[in-house]
């Protein structure tokens, strides 16, 4: 049996029923139970009574009560077990910021954020039962980066600090900024990229994103806006460039997908970028070195928003990867001169 749980809608959820949702993450659940836990108020959106019609908006916190129905525990299932010593260890170390409320962590590369289809139960999720502390239940995540992506990811501390990020986010009033490197240098040097974004076929194989243009986006089912921002900080004349992004929308690979399209894509995105030929290294001459790292370079740098309890502003940065870090030190760039904030007042 698991305790009570709050699950942040994201984004990318889009905006299905309640009891779909449900069904997704919990699919040993049956309708008819999630329909008596909505009646008797065990199920809450917000902390408020829900239906199982309700339909969910991204930023809103699902209330699951405890459940005790689950299919056989096998091999990748998700089921939770415990966090080892050495784990723990690891989690705690990668804290930048903890308070009553709220913790921060710089996720690692490479650590997933939730469990799913081919992940193992090894995840930030999983891993945050050593980052109770003193409280009775561990934090809330609040919202998700990539596996492949490092930087700051936020957590709750208790549901009412859930609720209210979870509010700030849906209304935008959270400023994330991502630095990363990527092929070539943009032209102009700053811009915003607003091609809208459907799930498909990936280039290389199996399920990705990709941008839909105006002519068919009227054809397609699933198709949401997208909105990015970005600016150049430094370039090494048309070959790379260190560029500050950040994401107006929270679309599944956005940040990824936008710059793939304008094409500049991501330094070690073999998922949207064009695959390494030798040693990593584009045969072409785009990227410099045969070190430079075949990781992903994107990084959540920093994250900036309102408390959920005192309304002071909170600043949370990031420090870069081991792999980020040696790249920025082979080509000279000085993280000091970087702008705080790139794009001044959000949008």
């Amino acid at each position: 049996m698991t305790g009570v749980q709050h699950f942040p809608v994201e984004a990318d959820d889009g905006t299905p029923r309640l009891d779909r949702w449900l069904r997704r993450r919990f699919p040993h659940v049956s309708q008819g139970r999630i329909e008596r836990m909505c009646r008797k108020g065990e199920i809450r959106i917000d902390g408020s009574r829900a239906k199982a019609s309700a339909r969910l908006v991204a930023g809103q916190i699902v209330r699951v009560p405890p459940l005790d129905e689950s299919p056989p525990e096998r091999a990748g299932s998700g089921v939770q077990r415990p966090v080892s010593d050495a784990d723990a260890a690891l989690i705690r170390s990668c804290v930048i910021y903890r308070d009553e409320d709220l913790i921060a962590i710089n996720k690692p590369y490479g650590l997933a954020v939730q469990g799913g289809t081919g992940q193992s139960d090894r995840h930030v999720d999983a891993l945050a039962e050593a980052l109770r502390f003193e409280k009775p239940e561990k934090p809330r995540l609040i919202h998700r980066i990539d596996r492949e992506t490092s930087g700051v990811l936020l957590m709750a501390r208790s549901a009412a600090a859930a609720a209210a990020l979870g509010r700030s986010f849906r209304r935008r009033e959270a400023r994330k900024l991502y630095w990363a490197v990527v092929e070539g240098a943009p032209r102009p040097s700053e811009g915003e990229v607003t091609y809208a974004l459907v799930k498909g076929q990936g280039q290389h194989g199996g399920e990705a994103m990709r941008t839909a243009t105006p002519e068919t986006s009227g054809d397609l089912d699933g198709v949401r806006a997208a909105r990015s921002r970005y600016r150049v900080i430094e370039a090494l004349g048309n070959r790379l460039a260190w560029v500050a992004l950040s994401p107006i929308t929270g679309r599944t690979h956005q940040l990824r997908v936008h710059m793939a399209a304008i094409g500049h894509p991501i330094v070690g995105d073999f998922k949207y970028g064009d695959r390494p030929t030798d040693g990593g290294v584009r045969q072409d001459g785009a990227l410099l070195g045969a070190g430079l790292s075949r990781k992903l370079h994107l990084h959540a740098r920093s994250l900036s928003l309102a408390h959920p309890t005192t309304g002071a502003p909170v600043e949370l940065t990031a420090p870069l990867p081991d792999h980020m870090d040696r790249t920025w030190r082979e080509f000279g760039w000085e993280i000091a001169q970087a702008p705080s904030d790139p794009f001044g007042e959000a949008t």
